[in-house]
């Protein structure tokens, strides 16, 4: 149902013809990110485009791709840095709105 509301409230506020989930990353840290990974069962992982990545102190947009609309809201995250350093993998709930993930 939340999926659903969020859906419908994207498509009347968009010029889209259909709605995009969509989520906020804030690099706060000092290394750019250059992965983003996804993992709904913590054993197969999906990545992110992110281009060239996102630089230390940056923010970006990120939108799911459609195929995973039917897919639960609680999801696995991690990031990867420049560095070649991991954070840690959290859950987040994807089906809040204007959701926005930290990495510190």
């Amino acid at each position: 149902m939340k999926r659903y509301l969020l859906a419908l409230a994207l498509a009347l506020t968009s010029t889209a013809a259909f709605a995009e989930y969509s989520f906020v990353v804030h690099n706060n840290t000092d290394s750019k990110i250059v992965k983003i990974r996804v993992s709904e069962d913590g054993s197969s992982w999906g990545q992110f485009d992110i281009g060239k990545g996102i630089p230390a102190g940056s923010s970006s947009q990120l939108i799911w791709d459609p195929s995973t609309d039917d897919s639960g809201c609680e999801w696995l995250v991690r990031a990867t840095f420049a560095d070649g350093s991991e954070s840690e993998d959290v859950t987040f709930d994807f089906c809040e709105e204007g959701l926005e993930l930290d990495f510190n």
